[in-house]
């Protein structure tokens, strides 16, 4: 059965895919004020974005970058795997660069881990190579 967590997580990866990428807001509620933040890109060329963060601030800050330079094609992250404090989301993603205009299709890993309904850590895993390859002109 869904913990009170797993369920607000759902219905935000829902409204992040039903709003095609603009509920940041959705996701800016689960976490905790000082929640760490990372992507496997970490902050790599054409993905500055992703540089690890934490807080509130580094989530918008990473969204925003995120947002502002890709857009949102579909998301469908449909399998959650709970163990403790801890949830895995696993699925597929389509984002289109805006510059460039290259989709980047790609399996994505989200784990998160959680305390007292709100998100103490999330690190994502992508194909970093299909997204410098979208990103590059």
């Amino acid at each position: 059965m869904a913990d009170g967590f797993e369920n607000k997580l759902r219905a935000a990866y829902q409204a992040w895919s039903d709003s095609k990428g603009g509920s940041i807001e959705t996701w800016l509620v689960l976490m905790d004020e000082g929640a760490k933040f990372g992507s496997l890109a970490a902050g790599a060329p054409q993905a500055e974005f992703t540089a690890p963060t934490s807080g509130k601030a580094g989530v918008r800050a990473y969204l925003d970058g995120l947002t502002s330079g890709w857009q949102m094609i579909w998301a469908h992250m449909d399998e959650f795997i709970v163990s403790g404090d801890r949830i895995v989301v696993l699925g597929e993603v389509c984002w289109r660069n805006k510059t460039t205009g290259r989709d980047l299709t790609t399996p994505k890993a989200d784990v998160w881990r959680h305390n007292g309904g709100v998100a103490t850590e999330y690190f994502e895993f992508y194909d970093t190579a299909r997204l410098q390859a979208a990103a590059s002109a």
